[in-house]
């Protein structure tokens, strides 16, 4: 989101100083300061992070076959190119 703030001129200072040092673009650093003060002060909720657990997929290993799966769809999309190249004709 773009918008306008008026910033104290010794924050402004601070913030410049630190992105110079940092070698960071000042917006990145207002973000980041933003970021961690509204964190801080539990106004946003800190995230945890994203994490994927393992689920077995039991029975359905039994009968799936990738093999014959995928051989089926190449055929079907071989027929559909087939198909598509005959109506041009």
């Amino acid at each position: 989101m773009r918008t306008t703030l008026k910033i104290e001129d010794k924050l402004a200072k601070a913030l410049k100083a630190l992105a110079h040092r940092s070698g960071k673009p000042f917006k990145s650093v207002v973000n980041e300061t933003l970021q961690a003060g509204l964190t801080a002060s539990n106004v946003l909720p800190k995230l945890r992070p994203y994490a994927v657990e393992p689920q077995h997929m039991g029975a359905v290993l039994d009968y799936l076959n990738l093999n014959t799966d995928l051989a089926l769809a190449d055929r079907f999309e071989d027929e559909e190119l087939i198909r598509k190249l005959q109506l041009k004709k």
